[in-house]
């Protein structure tokens, strides 16, 4: 199956996912090399340990390969290669966090991905108000990728814009795009 495939046929196993209590946003923080980032709770359906990856030839080095996640086959996203930072060296808190995303289009099934990262912390509760807007300037993740910041054990926590990271069409054009060697 070609990576293209996999990420269509990836998109088409969802389910439904919740994650808001009250008024408050459930975060998972995470390790992407030295950066700490969080995705939205709502997005996520399990973390697993780092097993065996099947790689996937003639791919950009942000996708680590495919996983079997009980009969279906999962891609597995470098999250530190996709944000254009240091892929992740597996080590033993490495995890990968399986996410299910939402399209653009919500005539598209979302994506269900695994994101490699360096570790996962805890899980952070914000009020909305306490999430602001990722700044144009000073960000080491580009700002589309960003859904806003938020702070976490003294520092700034970027809080990923998972349906724009992982955007179905934008991952099969970068791997379309990805010089044959």
């Amino acid at each position: 199956m070609s990576a293209i495939a996999t990420f269509q046929a990836a998109a088409g196993h969802a389910g439904d996912a919740t994650g808001m209590a009250g008024d408050a946003v459930s975060l998972l923080r995470l390790a992407v090399g030295s950066q700490t980032l969080a995705v939205s709770i709502a997005d996520v359906r399990e973390i697993l340990q780092v097993g065996r990856l099947t790689p996937m030839p003639r791919t950009p080095a942000f996708v680590r390969g495919v996983m079997n996640l009980r009969g279906a086959v999962v891609p597995v996203i470098d999250l530190g290669a996709r944000l254009g930072l240091v892929p992740a060296d597996i080590g033993r808190r490495s995890c990968i966090v399986i996410v299910e995303v939402a399209q653009a289009d919500p005539a598209d099934p979302p994506l269900v991905a695994g994101l490699l990262v360096d570790a996962v912390f805890e899980v952070l509760q914000r009020e909305p108000t306490a999430i602001e807007p990722a700044p144009e300037l000073g960000t080491t993740v580009a700002q589309r990728f960003l859904h806003g910041i938020t702070r976490a054990e003294g520092q700034l926590v970027g809080v990923l814009a998972l349906p724009t990271l992982l955007a179905v069409a934008d991952l099969a054009d970068a791997i379309e795009q990805h010089p044959l060697h």
